[in-house]
């Protein structure tokens, strides 16, 4: 099989950051090529690299593919060899068509008119191979994400691609897409289209990949071939983080203590659609020490209950109580939930959780200014002093608390929000995926985290769409299904096989 690119010695620095130092990556014609690492180990960094977002001269090293030394300036340059790269947050305009996204600054026209009929015929051919039957004149912005993603895919054939890169394409994607999404590049690869996948899911990476390299630190580890190695998650893992990691979910002492906090006949109905009720009689516990869990598939209202809850952020004609210390408390502004003790962990960090465009500093004593604050002005050495305290506690790596949050990986973004969020002194606190889009490592430390509070005597809730992370961390698990909870199980009861037997029978 015969190489089509070849990265020697790339080496990327930023002010203060060595991002990559000396990373070596050979790609081999027609092949699946998954790139795996820790958040901020280097492989989107590499990949913008590859693909000119980071322009020659601006790294060290080169870039050979299709066997002559490449320099790429911008985007146009390497799409123009026919590399395209799809990032996690897609790049579609979503009140134009799919015809009009596919050929957005590549439109088929005759004399500066876009010929229409043609880019309809063609957009038909692109989405027929990506298997979406959908009008080449819908808008994205009616399609779910996955099917946006296959949009995205189309429009990388529309260029003729011959090096697909796949930035955590299943990141937002539910079971079912993110199967087809496999199946898809599994036919792509058929078809001799030469494909790298950035990912977490190390069990998506081990069913498609033929070639797995490791980054760590901002350096190649390991270079493993599926097709003559055994290539195990547990070999991955050990490569990405260093260490063995038999043991996914740290151990801890389980003690549940009183009841912190208690749900009462919990009532929701949709902000938008007056008759339709998402959150149906609710009643739940949690005790002082204890992970509960909440399980359940997409759409069965699990953020709809914690945003409910948190200082009524969804929905309308809420009713129910809920008693903290056996004692009816105020949750109908963010404000007085914070008060009365809840934190939420939103499930979407980046729009809702964070100011990207502010510092580390700024973010963690976001929910509990007037603690850094006299007489309405803030105090910005005591500020620093907060979240440099915050920094060391929960191992969050940026070169200083002044760093723009946007800067951060995924997991040390998720820190500085658990951060925020732990300085407001919360007795009970919503967890609504804490571990969506980082790495294993990344994981563990969270996981210890959470072990942390509840060793405190915090009361946890834990909305996780991973079952094997319920599993491995609650004491207690609630089972969710439209809207309403049909079981709760013990540590000692709980298996997958139940859980999905819960939300299938009742």
């Amino acid at each position: 099989m015969t190489t089509l690119l070849e990265m020697r010695s790339i080496t990327k620095t930023f002010p203060g950051v060595k991002a990559l130092d000396t990373v070596n990556l050979t790609v081999r014609e027609g092949e699946i090529h998954a790139l795996v690492g820790e958040n901020g180990a280097g492989k989107s960094t590499l990949m913008k690299v590859l693909s000119g977002v980071y322009p020659a001269g601006s790294y060290e090293g080169e870039i050979h593919y299709d066997g002559a030394l490449a320099e790429f300036h911008d985007i146009s340059n390497s799409e123009a060899r026919g590399i395209i790269i799809i990032h996690q947050e897609l790049a579609l305009v979503p009140l134009l068509s799919i015809a009009e996204n596919l050929f957005l600054g590549n439109e088929r026209a005759r004399g500066g008119v876009i010929d229409w009929r043609e880019t309809n015929r063609r957009t038909g051919e692109l989405l027929a191979k990506v298997g979406l039957r959908e009008a080449p004149s819908t808008l994205v912005d009616k399609l779910g994400v996955g099917k946006q993603q296959l949009v995205e895919i189309a429009k990388a054939l529309s260029k003729e691609v011959r090096l697909l890169i796949l930035d955590e394409p299943t990141a937002a994607l539910s079971e079912a897409d993110s199967q087809a999404l496999l199946d898809l590049m599994l036919e792509l690869k058929k078809q001799g289209v030469t494909q790298i996948i950035i990912s977490h899911k190390l069990n998506e990476v081990r069913r498609v990949a033929d070639t797995v390299t490791v980054l760590r630190d901002g350096t190649t580890v390991s270079t493993m071939d599926a097709r003559t190695e055994d290539v195990t998650e547990g070999r991955i893992v050990r490569d990405m983080v260093g260490r063995d990691m038999a043991h996914r979910y740290p151990a801890r002492d389980r003690r549940a203590g009183d009841v912190l906090m208690e749900v009462q006949d919990w009532n929701v109905w949709h902000p938008e659609h007056a008759g339709r009720q998402v959150i149906e009689n609710v009643n739940l516990t949690v005790r002082a020490g204890e992970v509960v869990g909440i399980a359940g598939l997409m759409g069965a209202g699990r953020t709809e209950l914690a945003m409910s809850l948190f200082g009524k952020s969804y929905g309308r004609n809420i009713s129910g109580r809920v008693l903290m210390h056996g004692r009816p408390v105020d949750t109908g502004t963010v404000s007085r939930a914070i008060g009365a003790g809840l934190a939420y962990v939103t499930e979407d960090r980046k729009s809702l959780g964070l100011v990207l465009e502010e510092t580390v500093q700024r973010n963690v004593t976001l929910a509990n200014l007037p603690a850094v604050s006299k007489s309405g002005v803030i105090n910005e050495a005591v500020e620093t002093q907060v979240a440099e305290k915050y920094r060391d506690a929960m191992n969050i790596r940026t070169p200083s608390v002044f760093q723009k949050v946007m800067n951060l990986s995924g997991g040390n973004q998720q820190k500085v929000v658990l951060s925020k969020w732990l300085f407001a002194e919360p007795e009970v606190l919503i967890l609504d995926e804490p571990t969506r889009g980082i790495d294993v490592g990344a994981k563990f430390e969270i996981y210890g985290i959470i072990n942390d509070l509840s060793a405190q005597g915090k009361g946890v809730i834990m909305i996780s769409s991973e079952m094997p992370e319920l599993l491995g961390m609650c004491d207690r698990i609630y089972v969710m299904n439209e809207g309403a909870l049909v079981g709760e199980l013990t540590a000692g009861e709980a298996s997958q096989e139940r859980i999905m037997s819960l939300i299938v029978t009742e």
